[in-house]
C-alpha cells in the first residue's frame, strides 16, 4: 500500500531542494514570466503602420483625394512622396519602406469619362504577412472610392441609387479588435508551462543519479509510486504559481480577456502539469544526466509544443503526417482549451474531449515513468 507519510517525505525533501538551489528557483519562476512579458511585447502579428511612398503620375485634384484616403488610416505611414521609379527602388533596397503607391497619368480623366484605372502597388516580398494585408488594405480602400464614383454615373444617367445592390457585413466574434496578443499570450501560456515543467523534472531523478543521492533512496523501503509521486507534487505546485502568475500578467498587463471559468481552467492545468511533468521525470529517468536530460527535454517539449501545437502554424495547414503527429502533443489539447476559455467563454461541453485526452496522456505517461524507474544499480 502507498504511505501518504513516505510522500510526505519525499515532498518536504525535494522543496528543501528547490529552496536551496536558487538557479532552478529563479528557472522554475523568473523566466516564464519574464518570457511571457518579452513576447507579449515583442511579438506583435498585427500589420499597421506600413512604411509607404507615394508616387503621383497625374498630380490633380482626385488624385490627392484619392491619396487622403491612405493617409487618413493608421494602417499606413506615407513617408514621402517620389517622383520615378528609381527613387521607389533606392527606398525599396535600403528597406526605408515597405511599399509603394503609383498613381498613373490621367488618373482624374479616366475617372470622369468612365475608363479603366489600373493603380500599381509595389510591395516587398521578403515580408509576406505584411505585403498581403497591404494588397488587401488598399483593394478595400480602392474598392469603396470606385462604389462612389460608380453610385454618381449611374445617377447622372438617371438612375437613382443610394449605394450598391450587394455590400459585405463584417462581424468578428471573440477578438473583435484583431489584436495579435489576445491569441499569442494564451497560447504562449501553454507552450512556456509545457517547456518548463519538462526541464524542471528532467532534472530531478538524474541529480540524484550524478549526487550520488539515488543509493541512498534505493536503500530505503519506499515504494516506486511514492517516490515518484513525492518528487512530482513540489513541481506541480511550482507549476500551478507559475500558471497564476502569467494569467495575472496576461489580463492586468496586457489586458487579455479571461470569459470564462478560472476554476475550469485550472483543473485542466492541473491535468496537462501533471502530464508534462510526468514527461520530465520519464525523460529522466532514461538519461541519468542532467545535460543529456535537459537537452531530450527541449527536445521533447519545445520543439513539438511551438510548432505541432497551433500556436503558431495552423494544424488544418500542415501535411496529414504531421497532423496525425499532433495528437499525441500535449500542448495542442492545451492551447486549444487556454484560447476557449480565454477568448470563446466555453465550458466542459465543449472542452471535455481535450479534458479527457490530456488525462489519458496524463495517466500513461505517469504509468511509464513508475514502470520505467527500477530500485537498482
Amino acid at each position: 500500500m502507498i504511505q501518504i507519510r513516505r510522500i510526505r517525505a519525499v515532498v518536504r525533501k525535494e522543496w528543501q531542494q528547490i529552496l536551496r538551489d536558487r538557479r532552478s528557483l529563479f528557472l522554475a519562476l523568473g523566466i516564464p514570466m519574464l518570457m511571457i512579458v518579452l513576447f507579449g511585447w515583442a511579438l506583435k502579428l498585427d500589420v499597421d503602420n506600413i512604411k509607404t511612398v507615394i508616387y503621383d503620375q497625374d498630380r490633380s485634384s482626385l488624385s490627392r483625394d484619392f491619396i487622403s484616403k491612405f493617409t487618413a488610416t493608421p494602417y499606413f505611414n506615407i513617408v514621402t512622396y517620389v517622383d520615378d521609379y528609381d527613387e521607389v527602388i533606392a527606398l525599396m533596397d535600403r528597406g526605408k519602406i515597405k511599399a509603394a503607391i503609383v498613381i498613373p497619368k490621367g488618373f482624374e480623366k479616366n475617372i470622369k469619362t468612365g475608363r479603366e484605372n489600373n493603380v500599381q502597388l509595389i510591395t516587398d516580398g521578403t515580408d509576406p504577412l505584411t505585403a498581403q494585408v497591404f494588397m488587401g488594405y488598399v483593394s478595400a480602400i480602392t474598392s469603396r472610392y470606385s462604389q462612389k464614383y460608380v453610385l454618381e454615373g449611374l445617377s447622372r444617367v438617371g438612375i437613382s441609387l443610394t449605394q450598391l445592390p450587394l455590400d459585405v457585413s463584417v462581424r468578428v466574434w471573440f477578438n473583435p479588435e484583431l489584436e495579435s496578443k489576445n491569441f499569442i499570450i494564451p497560447g504562449f501560456i501553454a507552450v512556456i508551462m509545457m517547456v518548463i515543467a519538462g526541464l524542471l523534472t528532467s532534472l530531478t531523478f538524474a541529480r540524484e543519479w550524478e549526487r550520488g543521492t539515488m543509493e541512498q533512496l534505493i536503500s530505503t523501503p519506499i515504494k516506486v509510486p511514492e517516490l515518484i509521486i513525492g518528487k512530482l507534487i513540489p513541481y506541480v505546485e511550482l507549476g500551478i504559481i507559475d500558471f497564476f502568475l502569467a494569467v495575472i500578467i496576461g489580463t492586468l498587463i496586457f489586458g487579455v480577456p479571461l470569459k470564462g471559468s478560472i476554476v475550469l481552467l485550472f483543473v485542466l492545468i492541473l491535468i496537462f502539469l501533471i502530464g508534462a511533468m510526468s514527461l520530465g521525470m520519464l525523460i529522466s529517468i532514461i538519461a541519468k544526466k542532467q545535460v543529456l536530460a535537459s537537452q531530450m527535454a527541449i527536445m521533447v517539449t519545445f520543439l513539438p509544443s511551438f510548432l505541432l501545437s497551433g500556436f503558431v502554424f495552423p494544424i488544418s495547414n500542415m501535411p496529414p503526417v504531421l497532423q496525425a503527429i499532433t495528437y499525441v502533443v500535449s500542448a495542442r489539447y492545451c492551447v486549444t482549451i487556454l484560447k476557449g476559455i480565454f477568448l470563446k467563454g466555453v465550458g466542459l461541453s465543449i472542452l471535455w474531449v481535450q479534458g479527457g485526452f490530456l488525462m489519458v496522456f496524463s495517466l500513461v505517461v505517469l504509468i511509464l515513468a513508475m514502470k520505467k524507474f527500477k530500485k537498482e544499480l
